[in-house]
């Protein structure tokens, strides 16, 4: 068929389209409401995939986190966080034999009551040192972090993240201030960017960072027995080595605290990049079962259609008889019938990306819930909304090219 004659059937097309507007319209709504649906579904599903990659960006980059714990005593398993088996000296040990860490600090965390002038606030006190802070990505907002002279000197100074200012200084700027944490004095060196929660649901901006000398000397308590053990140990790897960072970490404590090889690990390493991609493979699956329903829609839509033409094929038979008379060939009518398939389906299948880019945005401010609408998502939808238009129109098509010319100009 060439361009005069495809040009000429698209008009016949779109003429008999615009005879029957509202059965046209009737049979779009299915397409769009497919291709609406399978746009929002796959939205919902990238921002769930987005909010995970943000939260792991917050967690911070290559971390991999090892936990005192996880030792058989008297038969007694206990779980991480139970036991004092890590130290500080550990941490200088994992700088220096492990290459393939890059940062790493020890902390030591524990619960208590804040106080500033009529306040008070019940919050996470974390004592640690200034590598801390780049291992998890957390940045000063205004003022200063802390410093090795802090730690050397168990300085009482505090970092103070966004809901222990909110409850405790109400408007106020902090930095300066003096608070008391555990009725000890503390003076406000800087104040955190917020974080948000964390993907456990954790809200990462309820902490007050101080010391780790100060921690144990001043606010959490440490004998002198265990001055040096630490509840966990933070560890950054270098880029593209994260998966070396458990085997050199493991073998190099398990020398450190002597345990045999038919010995328990004393300790427990956590992985956070794997645990959050199978988080974002969950996410992804999810996006990926959302769109696969959604689709179902767009194959109604295709059914809806194919009733349509055939229902139009029927009508239209004496037209099709007489156009075959004055030498229509076959695939002229074919061209007809599938150009009124698919500009119906193409018709509908932009409808319902207006529609479908609308419901995302509605979804997202009404459900609070983050959806990422891409430029793929939408090209698929579409494209696959021509596909139906193509599939289900071509049978009755193929009905109407195929019609004897003598018979259909004989039908009643």
């Amino acid at each position: 068929m060439n361009l005069r004659k495809i040009a000429s059937s698209t008009r016949i097309a779109f003429r008999a389209l615009r005879v029957n507007k509202m059965r046209s319209a009737l049979t779009m709504l299915g397409i769009i409401i497919g291709v609406a649906a399978v746009i929002a579904m796959v939205a919902v599903g990238s921002g769930a995939q987005e909010r995970i990659r943000q939260q792991i960006a917050s967690i911070g980059s290559n971390l991999i986190i090892v936990q005192a714990g996880s030792v058989t005593s008297s038969g007694l398993r206990m779980g991480a966080g139970n036991a004092t088996t890590l130290t500080e000296d550990d941490v200088t040990a994992i700088l220096r034999e492990c290459d393939s860490t890059s940062l790493a600090a020890p902390v030591v965390r524990g619960g208590g009551q804040v106080v500033y002038g009529e306040n008070n606030w019940g919050t996470q006190i974390l004592g640690t040192t200034p590598d801390y802070l780049p291992i998890r990505d957390l940045r000063i907002a205004e003022g200063v972090g802390i410093s090795d002279q802090d730690v050397e000197g168990a300085a009482r100074v505090a970092l103070l993240g966004k809901t222990v200012i909110d409850n405790l200084f109400a408007g106020e700027d902090p930095v300066g201030k003096i608070l008391r944490i555990k009725n000890v004095p503390f003076s406000v060196a800087g104040r955190l960017v917020p974080k948000g929660q964390s993907p456990t649901g954790q809200d990462q901006d309820d902490v007050i960072i101080i010391p780790i000398s100060a921690a144990k000397k001043k606010v959490l308590g440490a004998s002198q027995a265990n001055y040096a053990a630490v509840g966990s140990i933070m560890i950054q790897a270098h880029e593209g080595r994260t998966g070396d960072v458990e085997p050199q970490v493991s073998g190099l404590l398990r020398q450190r605290h002597h345990l045999q090889r038919n010995e328990d690990d004393d300790f427990t390493i956590r992985n956070m990049e794997e645990v959050f991609k199978a988080q974002e493979s969950s996410a992804q699956v999810m996006s990926i079962l959302l769109a696969a329903i959604a689709s179902v829609s767009l194959i109604v839509g295709g059914i809806g259609i194919m009733n349509i033409m055939l229902v139009s094929v029927t009508e239209r038979t004496k037209e099709i008889g007489l156009r075959q008379a004055v030498g229509a060939k076959t695939r002229d009518i074919l061209g007809q019938f599938l150009i009124e398939a698919v500009t119906l389906s193409v018709a509908g299948g932009a409808a319902g990306i207006v529609t479908g880019v609308a419901a995302s945005l509605l979804i997202s401010y009404f459900a609070d819930w983050s959806t990422v609408v891409s430029s793929g998502s939408i090209a698929v939808a579409f494209l696959f909304s021509a596909l139906v238009g193509v599939s289900f129109g071509f049978y009755p098509a193929r009905k109407a090219a195929n019609m004897d010319p003598i018979e259909a100009l004989h039908y009643e």
